[in-house]
């Protein structure tokens, strides 16, 4: 298909705004580059490591967030069939492992070809949304990697909504 629009993209650099956003809050980030920013903040599980990638050509950004967790070999098969379960809960974005590195990730790319670019409150729901869909499934993959729950099981223990705090 050929598409009308003028490449490169007229859309502002959203890597400046985030920019803005996480010194803003006293994140800590490093920007690598122009259209690069990795942004470090500590969760209730764990550390999480976001990454923001700008490609001006095609209008998008690529979002990543990593998370302290390393899965053992063995114990990919039941890793993946409890991502993909955690895949059909989601309503953006997507787990996935892998393969080389044993990683669990969870990963968003947002187009913004025709508008001026993002605005900070979708970007702190880009980075809210990720934090608490981490933070969701986090214990499952330890009840799934570490004490060999069964991957049912696991899924519906991140499934319970909870009331208060013990």
């Amino acid at each position: 298909m050929e598409s009308l629009a003028p490449h490169p993209s007229s859309v502002v650099n959203p890597i400046d705004l985030l920019e803005e956003l996480v010194s803003a809050n006293d994140w800590p980030f490093d920007r690598s580059s122009e259209c690069e920013l990795a942004v470090e903040l500590s969760g209730r599980w764990c550390a999480y490591h976001l990454w923001f990638v700008w490609h001006e050509q095609v209008g998008g950004m690529y979002f990543s967030c990593h998370f302290d967790l390393k899965v053992p070999r063995v114990r990919y098969n039941a890793v993946h069939a409890l991502i993909g379960g955690m895949n059909e809960q989601l309503w953006m974005g997507h787990f996935e492992l892998g393969a080389e590195e044993g990683q669990v990730v969870f990963r968003h790319t947002i187009p913004y070809r025709g508008t001026a670019g993002p605005s900070v409150e979708q970007l702190e729901d880009l980075m809210d949304t990720a934090i608490l869909e981490c933070e969701r499934f986090y214990p499952a993959m330890q009840m799934v990697i570490w004490a060999g729950h069964s991957v049912p099981d696991a899924l519906a223990t991140a499934m319970m909504e909870t009331v208060g705090e013990a």
